[in-house]
């Protein structure tokens, strides 16, 4: 059994996601950030980052529990432990892992950015606006040309996809409109279409 730590956020729903994917039982723990539920000493034991989400694995590697936070690793993890969504072949393999990486150092923070200046800095901050907005439409710029030729992001559908999904939901609040983008349109809709990734954006409830 797997213990899942997380929230209704973008970083939030990639494992869940994943879990239903690779059909590993788990159990949920709202850890419900508007509460400041991150900073309670009983998460920080779990993680000491104080952000979500976060696993524990009570039959880790070697029937050892298993401690992890950030969802790159976890996905990365769970990839591995249950041999699926990520190829063992090294060309194809690298190809996930690069745009995994493209998520974690961009798209993710990028994108958290925009969210930020746009909808929840205390005072409107033109520069950081301006800057986030043209960053969100140079990296939907960067996908859409990549996938008018790719179906995925990789070879196959992958954790990449599972990591890039949740941030283009929110689309709307990063000043997007998806006509201009296509072929992120179109990928978005397919994924979302998936019976694993319907329920997992729904967790937690």
């Amino acid at each position: 059994m797997i213990d899942l730590y997380t929230w209704k956020t973008p970083n939030g729903y990639k494992i869940p996601i994943m879990l239903e994917e690779i059909k590993l039982p788990y159990k949920v723990h709202a850890i419900d950030i508007s509460l400041r539920d991150q900073f309670k000493p009983k998460y920080l034991k779990i993680n000491p980052n104080n952000k979500i989400p976060a696993i524990v694995d009570k039959d880790g590697p070697g029937h050892k529990a298993l401690t992890l936070f950030e969802s790159g690793a976890i996905l990365y993890y769970l990839a591995e432990k249950s041999g699926k969504l990520l190829p063992k072949n090294l060309h194809e393999r690298a190809k996930v892992m690069q745009w995994l990486m493209f998520q974690m150092s961009g798209v993710g923070p990028m994108l958290g950015q925009a969210h930020h200046f746009l909808h929840y800095a205390p005072k409107k901050v033109p520069y950081g606006i301006e800057r986030y907005t043209n960053e969100a439409k140079r990296l939907y710029g960067v996908m859409n040309k990549h996938l008018a030729k790719n179906k995925y992001f990789a070879d196959s559908y992958s954790i990449a996809d599972i990591a890039i999904y949740p941030w283009i939901v929110y689309h709307e609040k990063q000043n997007i409109n998806l006509k201009n983008y296509p072929h992120v349109r179109r990928w978005f809709k397919m994924i979302g279409e998936r019976p694993a990734v319907k329920k997992g954006m729904q967790i937690p409830g």
